[in-house]
């Protein structure tokens, strides 16, 4: 099977019909020397994503912001207050209290983009889910695996 076809519908089997469409162009991909199969696929020299043997994708928040374009991915997302921002750029995990809007599609153990304002500062791993986060009031939410650290400075608000 084609590469970019294999990613198109990994895409849509995880994060719902038609995210594909949104997908680059210029695909580069890395393969096993093992098994021949893909590892990693990149956009020029940004790492996008890593296959897993379990058929999952490990998306990076460089993805997910090109990904986010399309309404049935942004219902794969939780959305962070300004309080725990900070936090979450370092890596720390989103507890459930802080999360202010949250994707129905969110199930235990699947890639969660964290949002700000509409911009994706990290990607995680979901404890709980969309279902969960309705009644949840404390505890952790998403372990984040991956953020983009603010590069703009300390007086960002200023």
């Amino acid at each position: 099977m084609n590469s970019t076809l294999k990613i198109k519908y990994t895409i849509d089997a995880l994060f719902g019909v038609g995210v594909s469409k949104y997908l680059p162009k210029d695909l580069r991909f890395t393969y096993s020397k093992k098994t021949g199969r893909i590892q990693h696929v990149y956009q020029n020299d940004m790492l996008l994503c890593t296959l897993r043997i379990d058929g999952g994708l490990a998306i990076t928040p460089n993805f997910a912001q090109i990904l986010i374009k399309s309404k049935k991915f942004r219902e794969n997302c939780v959305e962070v207050d300004y309080d725990s921002k900070p936090f979450v750029e370092d890596g720390n995990s989103v507890f459930c209290n802080h999360i202010t809007w949250f994707g129905k599609n969110i199930l235990i153990g699947s890639d969660v983009p964290v949002l700000h304002e509409n911009r994706v500062i990290a990607v995680g791993k979901a404890i709980v889910s969309s279902k969960m986060l309705h009644s949840l009031k404390r505890g952790v939410a998403v372990k984040i695996r991956d953020s983009l650290k603010v590069q703009t400075g300390e007086n960002e608000q200023k």
